[in-house]
């Protein structure tokens, strides 16, 4: 019915066409008439296509089914007349556009200008464009009406000033869209930054020129606990002065902690706390296994819990004053540029923990005032304001440090520093000469290692205790060790300041000849345990500097750090013990990166590669932690993970073996399409797989490994970079954007041929 319908229809059509064109003959004028006359004879053709709808109406039951019909019919007519048009010559555009016989819609928008229609080539050109515009395949179009709809989002006022409509023109077309503009401008910035390893350097000495800063943050003042929250002393109540009140709330805190069962920590706190007391307080409180912190410790951690339960609200509010805090005090201006302050804020008063079994853990690190910061500034720059009512210790304009603000810690007397962020041209400069230092080692350490060889058969016994322990810095990577003073800091131990009681002496162990096993504390308390083959020559001179001595004496009796590092800047300018740790670990992690990496893997693959090599070199260097708590956790949640996959992948392919069959009985391009598509999702779900059984061995190999401390301090980031660009590798992947960061000079610098 629909199709006599349709022909029924194109018959009625085509008659009033011919009736209008004979019409239009007769009553030719000019052009401008011509228009009026094709508008209202479209108007007239609409009129009967109206009273053609009625009367159908009344011919069929169902009206809302011919209305769907016809208005299919009246898009066909649409289509049928710019096919017309299309495959018509240019004598028949020009035929048809003086009978009025054109589109409305074009009609409206062509302009009334005569010599637009002298050339018919002028004529074809918007006919086509309004087709290239409606159609969906055209990509460039699409991508500006998804844009025009997001400037409507962003700028309502713009579209009601009518500023956001279509361009006409084929070079508005080529205009890089608003949201597009926006994503760049991140470049724009990195484009801006500081390139200060392409300008020349300042002299010896020189750090800056000119330096201004806010000055550093000072911890908050203490608020008293609130009436409800208790102290106890031998089962009584008793409110404490806000002095000794402060100070009880910083052991109330670590109540949970294990420091606090440690007696050195328990009797540095207490003999501390007292200092703080009143002498009624003092008289009162004589033993601290009769105080009762419970009800404070159960205080803190209700208003951790009530931190932990805040409102986006509440966090985004803390998180605006951070950042406009950050804004005022965590940049200064150097030298015409503004960088980044690392610690603007000075540590709250608390307990002294210290690593390993420090002397002095527990022990009260006093409140920091303005009276005890030195500011260093240039002498032009405006100093900054001391808190109202204070004064600077000193204000210092040394242009020969790199420090803007500091203070003496009363605990060990060291001197604590507020400097700049490691992204900063300081701490560039200074890490670009460490590298640069250790690749000129490598120029001559096979003369050293010569050298040390030959001086392992010195007659003189000094000469001898400086080879070896040179011998170990070079292969094991030790640190030099420093003298300590006795109570000062903890047992711990470098090269220089072994003791005979922490190596043992193996003629053969374990198939290998001439072995010595290393066990000592490291730097933090660390354990450095290691069975290492030495040279044949080493081991004896290790048995002859072990004669006669006692467990707890020196090994290297004659020897100490001074002597050594005299040695080694004798041998090379600027040479020291960390120079030989950061060349040996740069060089490891080259060679072990040029052994690991195999061309066809996937990026997973050679991260774990990567990651193996780095491992090498925190091994190397005895970078070591403890596993986390959550490790086991972790670990079983990854495994569920793995296998639930795992369950994902054999379904996917049994679904693609059912496909592949249906295919070679159908034999048709539709189950083509199935296997394909099936063989994609199988392919996904195998490097879904991958990517977590690799995170999982990760996991497993580095749970007492620390990779960061090596590739932050002792790998020329060059390495890393140019292994990147070589194999394809996102930097992103391997670190991440404050790494990317403190290593902008080495992205720039390194391409994929640098070789340490």
């Amino acid at each position: 019915i629909e199709a006599d319908f349709r022909l029924n229809d194109s018959h009625k059509h085509k008659d009033k066409h011919k009736d209008r064109e004979h019409r239009h003959k007769e009553h030719k004028k000019d052009k401008d008439k011509d228009r009026e006359k094709s508008k209202h004879s479209n108007s007239e053709h609409k009129d009967s296509e109206k009273k053609h709808k009625e009367k159908e109406k009344t011919k069929h039951k169902d009206g809302s089914s011919e209305k769907h019909k016809d208005k299919h019919k009246d898009r066909d007519k649409e289509k049928r007349k710019e096919e017309k048009i299309r495959a018509s010559g240019d004598a028949k555009i020009k035929k048809e556009k003086e009978n009025g016989f054109s589109s409305p819609p074009r009609i409206k928008d062509e302009p009334e200008d005569d010599g637009y229609f002298a050339s018919p080539k002028e004529d074809i050109k918007p006919l086509k464009r309004p087709r290239d515009e409606d159609d969906a395949d055209y990509k460039p179009k699409k991508i500006k009406t998804e844009d025009i709809k997001k400037e409507k989002k962003r700028k309502p006022e713009e579209e009601e000033d009518g500023k956001l409509k279509k361009p006409k023109n084929k070079d508005k077309d080529k205009k890089v869209p608003e949201p597009d503009n926006k994503k760049k401008k991140p470049k724009k910035e990195e484009e801006q930054k500081w390139k200060w390893w392409e300008e020349e350097r300042y002299p010896e000495g020189i750090k800056w020129k000119f330096l201004e800063h806010k000055g550093p943050v000072f911890a908050p003042p203490y608020e008293p606990l609130p009436e409800s929250v208790k102290f106890y002393y031998d089962g009584k109540v008793m409110k404490l002065s806000p002095k000794a009140e402060e100070v009880a709330t910083f052991f109330a805190k670590m109540l949970d902690h294990e420091y606090t069962t440690k007696e050195i920590f328990r009797k540095n706190f207490f003999k501390d706390w007292r200092k703080e007391m009143t002498n009624e307080e003092k008289n009162t409180i004589t033993s601290l296994s009769k105080c009762d912190f419970t009800h404070m410790n159960q205080y803190f951690k209700a208003q951790s819990e009530a931190r932990k339960q805040m409102s986006k609200e509440e966090k985004l509010k803390i998180k605006e004053e951070n950042e406009k805090l950050l804004k005022e005090y965590g940049f200064c201006i150097m030298d015409n540029h503004r960088e980044r302050i690392a610690n603007f804020k000075i540590e709250p008063p608390g307990l002294f923990l210290g690593r390993g079994n420090h002397p002095k853990t527990g022990m009260l690190k006093r409140r920091i005032m303005p009276e005890d910061i030195i500011i260093n500034c240039s002498k032009d720059a405006k100093v900054p304001s001391p808190p109202p009512g204070h004064k600077w210790k000193e204000v210092r304009h040394d242009n020969k440090v790199t420090w803007l603000v500091s203070w003496t810690q009363n605990i060990q007397g060291s001197i604590k520093y507020i400097m700049l962020n490691p992204s900063s041209r300081i701490k560039g400069e200074k890490d670009w000469q460490k590298y640069e230092t250790a690749r000129r080692l490598k120029k001559c350490v096979d003369k050293i290692r010569n050298q040390y060889r030959e001086d392992w058969k010195s007659k003189e016994m000094k000469v001898r205790q400086r080879a070896v322990a040179l011998y170990f810095i070079d292969k094991l990577a030790l640190r030099a060790g420093n003298e300590k003073e006795e109570g000062e800091t903890a047992d711990t131990v470098g090269c220089c300041s072994l003791r005979v009681e922490h190596i043992n002496l193996h003629p053969e162990l374990d198939g290998q000849e001439h072995v010595v096993e290393f066990d000592f504390p490291g730097k933090d308390s660390i354990r450095y345990y290691n069975k290492v083959p030495v040279e044949r020559r080493v081991f004896k001179n290790l048995q002859l500097f072990m004669e006669n001595k006692q467990p707890e004496d020196d090994l290297f009796d004659r020897l100490n750090t001074g002597i050594l590092n005299k040695h080694l800047q004798d041998l090379m300018e600027g040479l020291t013990a960390k120079v030989f740790r950061t060349y040996n670990a740069s060089i490891t992690l080259q060679q072990q990166l040029k052994e690991l990496t195999a061309p066809d893997e996937n990026i997973p693959a050679k991260i774990l590669s990567y990651n193996r090599a780095n491992r090498a070199v925190a091994i190397l260097c005895n970078h070591q932690r403890a596993p986390p708590k959550t490790f086991e956790k972790s670990m079983m949640n990854l495994q569920s993970k793995i296998d639930a996959k795992k369950d994902q992948l054999a379904d996917a392919r049994r679904n693609l073996k059912s496909a592949k069959a249906d295919a070679k009985v159908m034999k048709d391009a539709k189950t083509k399409k199935v296997v394909e598509s099936k063989k994609k999702a199988v392919q996904r779900l195998e490097e879904q797989l991958m990517k977590l059984e690799v995170q999982a061995t990760e996991r497993e190999e580095n749970k007492q490994i620390a990779l960061g401390t090596s590739k932050l301090n002792y790998l020329d980031p060059r390495i890393t970079v140019a292994w990147c660009k070589k194999w394809g590798v996102p930097i992103e992947k391997i670190y991440n954007k404050t790494q990317r960061e403190k290593f902008a000079w080495a992205m720039d610098m390194a391409n994929e041929d640098f070789e340490f």
